[in-house]
Order: structure tokens, then sequence, then C-alpha cells
């Protein structure tokens, strides 16, 4: 045997490369685009902005300013700070401002569950209601089960079911099983806590 096949014959088998585990993609809930309260302020800000700006304009042309902003700052220049109309102008100021900043550091679209993010680039959600009626369909297939009501939030499913035969501890058992199988294959990032009640119908008559 040559000195290349007894070489060949003690080499090591190549070592197979082992896929790194990646780290799982964080997932965040989905903003509002908030549109309709972005337009109605900026439509607010725009109209004052451009009246008072015109009224500006017309008094440094040697013309009267408007009477709404003559009574306006003789009422400020006169009224004390603790007089009604004050007081409710500053109230709904603040109102006003903690509505704004409240919608500005929360991220909205509540009825939108974030799912699991495999692909670092691609983002989905499911809707509550869609949710809700997968939920509702997976519990149906539960022997013995008549009716279902499933309230979907976006940290708890809390199910009611109706069951018109069986024992209720075996059909509750059914169902939390089919339940958290079917909550698992709804592939949310954060599953929503079970709750599971069953009943009879009532009785008529």
């Amino acid at each position: 045997m040559s000195t290349e096949a007894k070489a060949a014959g003690n080499a090591e088998p190549e070592a197979v490369p082992v896929p790194k585990e990646t780290a799982p993609v964080p997932v965040r809930r989905f903003w509002a685009v908030r549109r309709i309260p972005a337009a109605l302020v900026a439509a607010v800000v725009l109209g004052g902005a451009g009246l008072l700006l015109y009224d500006v304009a017309a008094v440094r042309a040697d013309r009267t300013a408007m009477r709404w902003r003559r009574e306006l700052a003789d009422g400020l220049a006169t009224r004390p700070l603790d007089n009604a109309w004050i007081l409710a102008g500053a109230f709904a100021a603040v109102l006003l401002g903690a509505w704004l900043l409240f919608l500005a550091a929360t991220p909205g679209l509540r009825s939108v569950l974030p799912m699991r993010r495999e692909h670092a680039d691609v983002r989905a959600g499911l809707d509550r209601q869609a949710a809700a009626l997968a939920l509702r369909d997976r519990a149906m297939e539960v022997s013995g089960v008549q009716s279902v009501r499933v309230r979907m939030r976006r940290r708890k499913a809390a199910v009611r079911a109706v069951s018109h035969f069986r024992e209720l501890d075996d059909v509750r058992a059914d169902l939390e099983r089919a339940l958290a199988t079917g909550v698992d294959g709804l592939g949310l990032a954060r599953p929503p806590a079970l709750t599971v009640r069953v009943g009879r119908p009532p009785r008529k008559g």
C-alpha cells in the first residue's frame, strides 16, 4: 500500500458545520398612524396660525385688528386668573394636551395581536375577532358543545361554552386541550391565558 493511500485512510472525516441558533426576534405591538387626530390638530393649528398671521399683517398695514383679537386681548388683560372662563380654558387646554400626549405615547391598534416573527424583516398581526372566531370553531369541534362564546383580549381569552350532554368536567377538559392547541396554532407572540367555563343550557318554561 502506498504512502498516499495510508494517509487517505487515516484522514479524519471533515466536521459538519452546525448552524448557529438565531436569537429570537423581538416582537412589538403595532403602532397606529393616528391619521384623524393628526389631521384635526394640523387643521386647527393651521387655521389659527393663518388667521392670526392675517390679522397681524393687517395691523402692520395700518388697519384695525379684528374684533375677536381685541376682545381676547382685553379679556386677558382685565380678568383675574381665578375667573371661571380662564379656569375653564386652562382646564380644556390641559385635557387636550394630556390627550395628545397619551396618543403619542401609546401604540394603539389594540385589535391587532402581534404574531411570532420567524424573519427579522417580516411582521404579521392577527385581528382579535379573527382569533376569537378561530378558537370558537376549534371549540365547536368538541363533543357535547352546543354553543361557544369567545371574548379575546390581548392577554386573556375568556371562553364560555354550553354543553347539552356529557359531564361538564369532561367537556371542560376536552375544551382546554383543544383550545390550547388552537392558541398555539394561531402563532401569536404572546399567547393569551385561557379561561374556560362550561354550563348547561337554560331550561325552557
